[in-house]
């Protein structure tokens, strides 16, 4: 199955499930919990008001990789990338920061080849944020003690962030 396929199917345009294909174009569903989404809500919420003026961020962006289509939980993307990506069914390149959230149902390898496809599709950082809302902050080089495009990001998100 191809992407555009997925996002034009009036089947699966309601589900309460995430959805991403794996490299054999399988579709593949994450059922999020309302924790999943309140961390979604904080994040998009603190990088607006740290980042806004020059970028915008956003939840559920689907990333073209070489595994095929990824969506990342939270993204935060440059005007210059937005304008590049914007009419895409999947983003072609990576935005320059790509968040993903933890589930129960998720494990170490996952996250590991989702943080790995997302900077080989050139995103510049990738954030791991754990179900106690800590976060961990990577790029090409390895981890990073906070994000070097966010410094003032926190690396735990709570509701008094």
């Amino acid at each position: 199955m191809e992407w555009q396929e997925v996002c034009e199917s009036k089947y699966l345009q309601d589900l309460p499930f995430k959805i991403e294909l794996n490299k054999w174009g399988q579709i593949v569903m994450s059922p999020a919990k309302i924790k999943h989404s309140f961390y979604q809500g904080l994040i998009v919420e603190l990088l607006n008001s740290l980042i806004s003026d020059q970028g915008f961020a956003f939840p559920e962006c689907a990333i073209q990789t070489k595994d095929n289509v990824k969506v990342a939980d939270v993204v935060w993307c440059s005007e210059a990338r937005f304008n590049q990506i914007e009419e895409e069914f999947a983003a072609s390149i990576a935005p320059e920061i790509c968040i993903e959230i933890i589930s129960a149902s998720n494990t170490l390898i996952e996250m590991e080849e989702k943080k790995d496809l997302y900077l080989a599709a050139q995103a510049q950082e990738v954030w791991l944020c754990d179900s106690k809302g800590d976060i961990k902050f990577y790029n090409q080089q390895g981890e990073l003690p906070q994000s070097f495009l966010v410094p003032k990001f926190p690396k735990q998100v709570t509701r008094k962030s």
